[in-house]
């Protein structure tokens, strides 16, 4: 049995720098007069870096847009830049919207990256959505091509386009694979030395709707090539109450959302934390659902995270982008380093969901074999082995599992595997999505900003 539908075909390549451990460099000066030297830690392989406060917004180019105060600051259309038309390639439908721009100011990467992977959390009323792109500069000092990381809408209806990431960019030095930018060949040295993220907002003629924008961000990362990691030292034990759903009882169930079964484990995994966080669609929302289907709301975060270009549920950014369209949600894609920074997340309330490929020989009692997929991690036991809710079951009473902590570990963070075959593919280098409050408890912003959330 096969659990999810493969996600890419190169995620990861040859680096030389350990992920997720703190590296040590030689020591500063004394922290004070007659104080012991301190040895200095250097950049973390994983960089995340955001734009969410009103001071933020106001510190990027904008043209057309303007930023707002309140609860949660963000960015509107003010008075639109200008008007374009746009052919969906997936309906045919042609189509002219007014369009205003923010630009953020450069970041540059603490450890130049690899790869890259960008996020946003919004509100798209029907007739309006938003395009995210990655304008980057290599470490030879030359620039990318503006990258569309998506085109995201939270509406599929006849006044909205069809949400989608975009196939076939590339420049020689850099392609984009559904929604992760990659150095096509990192062993010869190139790296993306810096970036700046632009968001076009986009909305009818006319309209006085427009997208709200709350977080605008991305993860770029530099994992080394590895088949195994070092094994973590248990450090927490502890189980939250999350939800369980089965991806499988929906097998054959919409085949225009990629039907179902081991096609839905990310937007499975998406909606138990989701509802565990307290939030779940209004029944209004579920109406189109057959009513003999159980769990509709799964349904629904399939239909909603479905990526037309990709024709599959499995975008990363457009699942954590569907997480935020519920009241007061934060949500990003990030790399961790270990299980102890999934510890340090559930010691605070936070589940995680882990993508990860394995062998069925490669995990005890999982009972399958994939090429990708995700699962939402809710605990540890006393012996530090890993509880997950895996929507790869049989039926949602048999979802919560226990999986050796030594074999999820090593499968989750591995960027490098063996297939059937015996053929070297790609591992995903502890991806994870994470769904948060928007305003977290001081507990909550303590563990997110030990695994480099801010």
């Amino acid at each position: 049995m096969t659990s999810s539908t493969p996600r890419r075909t190169v995620l990861a390549a040859a680096v030389a720098v350990a992920a997720g451990a703190a590296v040590t460099a030689s020591a500063g000066p004394a922290a004070a007069a007659g104080g012991a030297s301190r040895p200095k830690q250097a950049p973390k392989p994983v960089d995340n870096r955001a734009w969410t406060s009103h001071a933020q917004w106001r510190s990027g180019a904008a043209n057309g847009v303007r930023a707002v105060e309140g609860r949660r600051p963000g960015i509107v259309i003010d008075a639109p830049a200008g008007s374009t038309a746009y052919t969906d390639p997936h309906t045919g439908r042609t189509a002219t919207w007014e369009y205003a721009t923010w630009t953020s100011p450069r970041h540059r990467c603490p450890v130049p990256a690899t790869e890259a992977v960008a996020h946003w959390n919004a509100h798209t009323p029907t007739g309006t959505w938003l395009q995210v792109e990655l304008l980057g500069t290599y470490t030879d000092g030359t620039a990318t091509p503006a990258y569309v990381m998506g085109r995201w809408t939270a509406g599929d209806g006849d006044s909205d386009i069809r949400r989608t990431s975009l196939d076939g960019q590339a420049d020689g030095k850099s392609s984009i694979s559904t929604d992760t930018f990659a150095i096509d060949t990192p062993a010869a040295g190139l790296r993306l030395a810096s970036y700046q993220l632009r968001i076009t907002l986009y909305r009818l003629p006319g309209s006085r709707l427009t997208p709200t924008v709350w977080r605008l961000g991305a993860m770029a990362s530099d994992i080394p090539d590895r088949f195994t990691v070092e094994a973590s030292t248990p450090g927490f034990a502890g189980e939250l109450e999350v939800p369980r759903y089965s991806q499988e009882i929906h097998k054959g169930q919409y085949p225009q959302y990629d039907n179902g079964g081991e096609a839905w484990c990310s937007p499975t995994s998406s909606e138990m934390i989701i509802e565990y966080w307290g939030r779940r669609p209004a029944p209004a929302a579920l109406a189109w659902v057959d009513p003999s289907y159980a769990d509709p709301q799964v349904c629904q975060a399939a239909r909603r995270t479905y990526d037309y270009q990709y024709a599959g549920c499995g975008n990363w950014p457009f699942n954590a982008a569907y997480a935020a369209t519920y009241q007061d949600m934060s949500a990003v894609v990030t790399r961790l380093g270990s299980l102890n920074d999934l510890e340090t997340l559930i010691r605070a309330g936070i589940p995680a969901i882990t993508s990860q490929s394995f062998l069925k020989t490669e995990l005890t009692g999982a009972g399958y074999g994939t090429s990708g997929h995700l699962m939402t991690v809710i605990g540890f036991t006393t012996d530090g082995d890993v509880i997950a809710n895996d929507p790869a079951s049989a039926d949602d009473a048999a979802v919560r599992r226990v999986y050796n902590r030594r074999e999820f570990e090593n499968i989750w963070l591995r960027t490098k595997r063996y297939n059937a075959s015996g053929k070297v593919v790609s591992g995903t280098g502890g991806v994870c999505y994470l769904y948060w409050p928007a305003r977290p408890t001081a507990r909550q912003r303590k563990a997110l900003a030990a695994v480099g959330i801010g």
